[in-house]
C-alpha cells in the first residue's frame, strides 16, 4: 500500500491535515504529546530515533527543540516531504528510508520512539525483532517510549462492524469503486483485523488486510523484560478527551535499556 501511488498520495494528506485522526494524529495533539516525550529528557537535548516517522511530524518538532533527530520509514513519498520540509525550515534531520526490522545501530541513541500504534501491527517475531534491534540502538539506561492499543480497544471500537463504500472516487483508487470493510475481533489472540475489499469498476479486485494486537500491562511486562528492558512505565490519558475513547483505550509505554552488555539471548550463549 505505501508504494502505491494514489493511495500514498492519500496517505501523505492524511497525515499533514492538522485537524484528522485518520494517519496521524491532529497537530494539537502531536505538539501535546511531544511535550510530554520531553519530559523524559531532563530538560537537555538528547539523540533521538523516530521508528515509523512518515512526513516527519514529531521530527521536525524535536529537532526544533533542539534534538539530534533520525527518522526512518518506508515510504518514500513521506520521507521526500518530510526531508523538503527539514529542508525549508533549516533542521538538520536525518531521514532514512529502511524497513526499521532491520536496524543495525549500536548504542547511538538515548532515546527511541515508535507513535501511533505501529508497535501493534507486528507479528509476534516481528516484535521481538525490532525490541532487540532497539534495544542495540540504545544507549546503556536510553529509554524506548511507544503507545499501544490497550484491552479496552475492542469495545471503544465497536468491533465487530461493518461498512460499504460506493465512490466515484476517493481513498482507494482514482475511479469509481466499492469497498467493502469488516473490522472483526480475534480475542484469543488479542488482535482486531481490519479488512478492505475494493472492488474497481474494472480491473482485479484488492484485499487490505491491517492486524492489529492490543496489549494488557501485564503481558507487555514480560515481553519487554524478556528483551532486555526494566523500568516499564505505562501511561494512560496522554491523548486529549476528545470524544473517541482514545484516551482510554491507548497506553503510552516508557521502557530502559538494562545495565547488560548484549540482549538477553545472545548473553546466555
Amino acid at each position: 500500500m505505501w508504494d502505491d501511488d494514489h493511495i500514498s498520495r492519500q496517505l501523505l494528506a492524511l497525515h499533514l491535515d492538522p485537524e484528522s485522526d485518520a494517519a496521524s494524529r491532529k497537530r494539537t495533539t502531536i505538539e501535546k504529546t511531544v511535550q510530554w516525550i520531553e519530559s523524559f529528557c531532563g530538560g537537555s537535548p538528547k539523540t533521538i530515533l523516530d521508528l515509523g516517522c512518515g512526513p516527519g511530524l514529531y521530527s521536525t518538532i524535536l529537532a526544533a527543540h533542539g534534538h539530534t533527530v533520525t527518522g526512518v520509514d518506508l515510504s518514500a513519498r513521506s520521507l521526500d516531504h518530510a526531508q523538503s520540509a527539514a529542508a525549508e525550515s533549516g533542521l538538520a534531520i536525518k531521514y532514512i528510508r529502511k524497513n526499521y526490522l532491520d536496524l543495525d545501530y549500536s548504542e547511538r541513541f538515548d532515546i527511541a520512539l515508535m507513535i501511533y500504534c505501529d508497535f501493534d501491527v507486528l507479528v509476534p517475531e516481528d516484535r521481538n525483532r525490532l525490541l532487540k534491534n532497539v534495544w542495540r540502538s540504545l544507549r546503556p539506561g536510553g529509554l524506548f517510549i511507544f503507545d499501544t492499543l490497550n484491552e479496552k480497544a475492542p469495545g471503544i471500537m465497536n468491533v465487530p462492524s461493518e461498512s460499504r463504500e460506493v465512490s466515484e472516487g476517493g481513498f482507494w483508487r482514482s475511479g469509481p469503486y466499492e469497498a467493502l470493510s469488516a473490522t472483526i475481533h480475534y480475542p484469543e489472540a488479542g488482535v482486531i483485523l481490519q479488512q478492505h475489499t475494493v472492488c474497481p469498476e474494472s480491473g482485479p479486485r484488492a484485499v487490505y488486510r491491517f492486524w492489529t494486537h492490543y496489549y494488557r500491562e501485564e503481558d507487555l511486562a514480560a515481553i519487554l523484560a524478556g528483551n532486555g528492558f526494566t523500568g516499564t512505565e505505562y501511561h494512560r490519558q496522554i491523548l486529549p478527551d476528545d470524544g473517541s475513547g482514545a484516551g482510554d483505550m491507548v497506553t503510552f509505554c516508557v521502557t530502559r535499556k538494562d545495565g547488560g552488555l548484549c540482549p538477553p539471548e545472545e548473553c546466555s550463549r
